[in-house]
């Protein structure tokens, strides 16, 4: 028998996936594989555990005032439950994996802890001097929060024009911070006195005997326990939509702010003198270095939309097994899962959720390894990939929510909000198209794309079930775009950088996505060749191919006319899709379930139990003195008529 075909159990219950869990060995080995493998339990147990507590459980129907109040409340008890905030804030790893397991149970905490422990004391450690260390038991302790304002209400992507200034007081040796115009107002930080006392990392202009020294970070406090310090103005923005954040508009007004607010390090220092000492004499490049930490960030962010997605999948898998619709029988109720033109859009997005993981792990592992020489194309690569996993996350979670229907859209179902949060992980450390035109720009002629391949004349023999082929059929797309690229930067009009550009720009970003996607397939790749158990890595080739043959449809033309696929590859392309997924159908729910979501979260949410009544009804009930309603008793059901279905097995 065909190891993709043995039937997985008997049907059971839903709440039975912990225990099918211990027992299920292709379950086990793609968790296994998804969860950093050995590693699992330390970057990833350790924040599912905490998740599954029921103060971590989903809690619709807040106030935008409650919500924001709950996420500091819970980065509290994350805070608490850490041995050394530093040592988590210093392991990226484990600092993506919090991420990954709590932004789609909580949108706001997610921004939170970004904020808190990665941009602010991650950029206070990275910023220690070797001798007279900063004291950050305030941060650790969090008996203050820490906040990061860097963008400007006139100034986002182009952050080395920043206009708030901190000018050199020689008499005192400190500095004067202070916000020249409205447009210097600090745009969106979270620098309400909600969560209690603050302190925040300044991006302001180094003045020193009125020279402008460039962008550095000064620590300064905002608040206590009695409000907003002297000099601090702040303003709550309107609200926005999903999960809310304390975001505000800031302006300092001749703030005082001693000598050791300022954050050093070998790209920049002040000597006695109260002159600018570095090894940088680039300002942009010294701006570039204090905010490094907007990188991990780019990391942090991709992370917790990962986690999203995988979360709206596991409840629209589950709630397809349970959803039941009239069959082609008089009286008979199939799930809605049954349906190809339901399952294939799900399997298709699990596909690229596990590109999704695979990539980001490699992507984290290549960050933390790197040598200083590789850190130009790794931070590229960390932006591309920040982009690429955001906007597939905010597909998946769009299309989770459409094949839930109705019930997708509230909030007490777990799906509604994760779309609007993505869109801020979209925005977040750098707009996604701003970076990929960045890296687009420096890849037309500055990137070496992969060329090497099957020999054209031979593409009758290759089959589209041939992962390897596959795979050289989208360096070959990369390879396309990037030429196209080349040859309109070359043929665009002389004497205008920017005509040149636009008219190469499209065809640069194209050449990006497809470099995002190979990246993808490679780390998809090297996760089968890790796979051990037999049915588990044949999943994974199946899902592999469905990824490339999904995202290579676009590009038939291209390939077909430069000999790449052949007439024959291009007709027998639907086929070949539709087998695959005719392949994967009996093992949609084990594809999701192998995301290890918590039983306990899970049973928080209604639609993933298949409790879409009883569910609304207890949420009704929550704010008001009514009981849940129930129907009264009936007659036993008569011929043609049905009581309740049981669920079906998701394992």
């Amino acid at each position: 028998m065909n190891l993709l075909m043995q039937p997985l159990q008997a049907p059971g219950t839903i709440g039975a996936a912990d225990a099918h869990r211990l027992t299920e060995p292709a379950l086990r080995e793609l968790t296994y594989i998804l969860f950093d493998r050995d590693d699992r339990s330390r970057l990833h147990g350790v924040w599912r555990d905490l998740i599954a507590h029921e103060s971590f459980h989903h809690q619709p129907g807040l106030s935008a005032q409650e919500r924001t109040t709950l996420s500091y409340a819970r980065l509290q008890q994350i805070n608490a439950a850490l041995d050394d905030p530093r040592e988590l804030t210093l392991d990226l790893r484990k600092l993506a994996g919090l991420h990954e397991w709590t932004g789609f149970l909580d949108g706001g905490l997610c921004t939170l802890e970004s904020i808190h422990y990665n941009l602010f004391l991650g950029s206070l450690l990275d910023h220690q001097a070797p001798t007279g260390r900063r004291d950050l038991t305030d941060y650790t302790s969090m008996r203050r929060t820490g906040t990061f304002l860097c963008t400007e209400l006139e100034h986002g992507n182009d952050a080395a024009l920043l206009e708030t200034t901190a000018t050199y007081d020689s008499a005192t040796g400190g500095f004067v911070l202070h916000t020249p115009n409205p447009g210097a107002q600090k745009f969106m930080p979270n620098t309400s006195t909600t969560g209690g006392p603050k302190s925040a990392l300044v991006a302001a202009r180094l003045v020193t005997d009125g020279q402008d020294q460039g962008v550095c970070l000064f620590l300064t406090p905002l608040s206590d326990e009695f409000g907003h310090l002297p000099g601090i103005h702040v303003r709550r923005l309107p609200a926005r939509p999903a999960t809310p954040v304390d975001h505000c508009v800031t302006a300092f007004d001749q703030v005082r702010l001693p000598r050791e607010a300022l954050l050093e390090g070998p790209h920049g220092r002040l000597d006695a003198n109260g002159t600018l000492v570095s090894g940088l004499g680039n300002p942009r490049r010294r701006f570039l270095q204090t905010i490094s930490r907007v990188t991990t960030g780019k990391l942090c962010m991709s992370a917790g939309t990962l986690g999203m997605a995988r979360a709206a999948l596991a409840i629209a898998v589950r709630h397809s097994h349970s959803r039941l619709i009239a069959g082609a029988k008089a009286g008979l109720r199939i799930p809605i899962a049954n349906h190809r033109s339901h399952h294939s859009r799900l399997l298709g997005s699990l596909a690229t959720a596990y590109a999704m993981t695979f990539l980001h792990r490699s992507v984290v592992d290549r960050w933390m390894d790197h040598a200083p020489e590789d850190r130009e194309e790794i931070e590229r690569l960390v932006a591309i990939s920040k982009g690429w996993i955001t906007w597939q996350a905010r597909a998946i979670a769009i299309e989770c929510r459409e094949r839930c229907g109705a019930h997708g859209l509230f909030s007490h179902n777990g799906l509604s909000d994760l779309t609007s949060n993505i869109e801020g992980g979209i925005t977040a450390e750098g707009d996604n198209l701003v970076i990929w035109v960045k890296a687009a720009s420096e890849m037309v002629f500055g990137h070496v794309v992969d060329r090497t391949g099957h020999d054209p004349d031979a593409a009758e023999e290759r089959s589209l079930e041939d992962l390897s082929y596959l795979r050289e059929l989208y360096a070959h797309v990369e390879a396309i775009w990037q030429d196209r690229a080349r040859a309109a930067m070359r043929q665009g009009r002389r004497g205008d950088p920017l005509a040149r550009w636009n008219s190469a720009s499209a065809s640069g970003l194209e050449m990006v996505a497809a470099h995002a996607r190979l990246q993808a397939a490679d780390a998809f790749l090297a996760a089968i060749e890790s796979a051990a158990e037999p049915r588990a890595r044949l999943l994974l080739e199946d899902l592999c191919r469905l990824f490339l043959l999904q995202e290579l449809s676009r590009h038939t033309g291209d390939l077909l006319s430069e000999g790449r696929l052949t007439p024959g590859h291009v007709r027998g392309l639907p086929a070949a899709v539709d087998r695959i997924i005719g392949n994967l159908a009996p093992h949609l729910a084990l594809l999701a379930e192998a995301f290890d979501l918590p039983e306990e979260y899970l049973k928080s949410v209604p639609i993933a139990q298949g409790r879409h009544a009883v569910g609304l009804d207890e949420f009704l009930s929550r704010d008001t003195d009514h009981d849940v309603w129930a129907p009264q008793a009936s007659p036993d059901p008569g011929p043609g008529e049905h009581e309740h279905t049981p669920v079906p097995t998701l394992s």
